[in-house]
């Protein structure tokens, strides 16, 4: 398979999900081995680097890419785009230190990807074709299987000590499926997670248009007219537990959760041909797989 880039550039801008600043992304085309980059046009000398699992840093509520100055968090949404569209090669200019957070999907992404178009490049793409099962187990149970197969398939699993979300599974047969099946998924949360974030300045860009938030212990009215007013929202009933915002997919947030696997596993730096099987699938367990695979491929 050749490799692709963008036809024409694309920008989109919102607040970013932690910071609250209002951040703009250009998608540029890129000449063929460039890899998908981030540049930082905001500082000095504009750094730029590729999204290789190598740069991750920090995990907790996003994947976030680190060399020295250069830093960007939530990069994990439009990589997961760029990479089911077929996206190999792209520049992505950011002013701010972390990706718009959007809607909390990979719609629009995709969208202006589908908008703008692939063109074809001479080179062909670099893939990892996956031979002999490889597979990744925590002591917290999170597991990462990747198996042989002919083409690229996620399957996810996800499990939440929770009356509302318990257990809930996700697959993507077909990466031409992803646009319809995946990318409208919002990136999800509980309010007992999010509350003492809110308390101390923390998620300033978060509200129920961008995050799909999840009510399952009832708090005081008091509790939830503050929670709103934090996330400039009009007030709720406290006693009406459940999903604050409707959802786009009944498993919604299982849908997501593969989304990030896409993004997360993108960070090799090439194209996969296998079957990823993600068991309570995080970014510090994703990333910590890719980078295993991506010493293991490089030193083979």
């Amino acid at each position: 398979m050749k490799q692709h880039t963008l036809k024409e550039s694309f920008t989109l801008s919102s607040v970013g999900l932690h910071t609250g600043l209002f951040v703009t992304a250009t998608f540029l085309p890129a000449p063929a081995d460039t890899g998908i980059c981030l540049r930082r046009v905001d500082l000095p000398n504009r750094p730029c680097h590729r999204a290789l699992a190598d740069y991750v840093s920090a995990t907790e509520r996003g994947t976030v890419l680190e060399h020295g100055k250069w830093k960007i968090s939530t990069v994990e949404h439009a990589l997961s785009a760029l990479y089911a569209i077929g996206v190999d090669n792209c520049i992505i200019e950011v002013d701010g230190p972390e990706m718009p957070i959007l809607d909390g999907s990979a719609r629009l992404f995709v969208r202006e990807i589908q908008r703008v178009g692939r063109l074809e490049q001479e080179a062909e793409q670099q893939v990892f074709v996956v031979r002999e099962p490889i597979e990744y187990i925590s002591e917290h149970g999170n597991r990462l299987r990747i198996e042989p197969c002919d083409h690229y398939e996620v399957d996810v699993t996800i499990a939440f000590n929770s009356n509302i979300l318990r257990e809930q599974h996700a697959t993507l047969c077909n990466l031409a499926d992803y646009p319809k099946e995946v990318a409208s998924a919002r990136t999800f949360c509980f309010v007992r997670e999010i509350e003492p974030l809110l308390r101390v300045g923390l998620i300033k860009g978060g509200d129920l248009k961008n995050a799909l938030v999840i009510y399952e212990t009832e708090m005081s009215q008091e509790g939830m007219d503050y929670f709103c007013d934090k996330l400039g929202q009009p007030h709720m009933d406290a006693t009406k537990l459940g999903y604050l915002s409707p959802l786009n997919y009944l498993n919604e947030p299982a849908r997501h959760k593969l989304l990030d696997v896409i993004g997360d596993i993108s960070l090799l730096g090439m194209r996969l041909q296998g079957r990823i099987i993600a068991v309570k699938p995080g970014h510090t367990f994703n990333t910590q797989c890719v980078r295993r695979l991506r010493n293991r491929i490089l030193s083979e």
